[in-house]
């Protein structure tokens, strides 16, 4: 499969470092080998080196430098939320930010719906002889399960 996350203007990239972390920014222009210009809705202008960048998929059609509303306008049409939250990397993310904010109770009691969903797996493979699909513990103390 051929490489297609090139830097050019234009495509969106995920902040890895620093205070904008995590936030989407467009390259609007490329400074030099190592840094370019960025922005995105919400952050200022400002240069970046390619190693504080992730690229992503989406590429949004755009011209050198534009003006802020032209930016803002271009992301809109091209759905870039959107697409970022639908993408497998971009949930990814959610989950982890939202997991992340979960307080001690949450953690709980989402212990106790994994411990009930991985019960329920054992007593159907079990129930219907998928013993290739249990792990060697599950499949060697299965009576002390049941």
């Amino acid at each position: 499969m051929p490489f297609k996350r090139y830097v050019e203007i234009g495509r969106v990239a995920l902040v890895n470092y620093g205070k904008e972390y995590g936030h989407l920014v467009v390259i609007v222009d490329v400074i030099d080998q190592n840094r370019a210009l960025v922005d995105a809705p919400g952050i200022v202008r400002s240069q970046m080196n390619f190693k504080r960048l992730s690229l992503t998929d989406i590429k949004i059609d755009i011209k050198r430098v534009p003006k802020k509303k032209t930016l803002i306008a271009a992301m809109e049409a091209a759905d870039v939320k959107n697409k970022w939250e639908s993408s497998s990397w971009g949930r990814k993310l959610i989950v982890q930010k939202r997991r992340a904010a979960l307080n001690d109770f949450d953690r709980f009691k989402l212990m106790l719906a994994k411990i009930k969903v991985n019960y329920m797996i054992l007593y159907l493979c079990l129930r219907f002889g998928s013993y290739h699909l249990l792990g060697y513990v599950f499949y060697t103390t299965s009576e002390s399960y049941l």
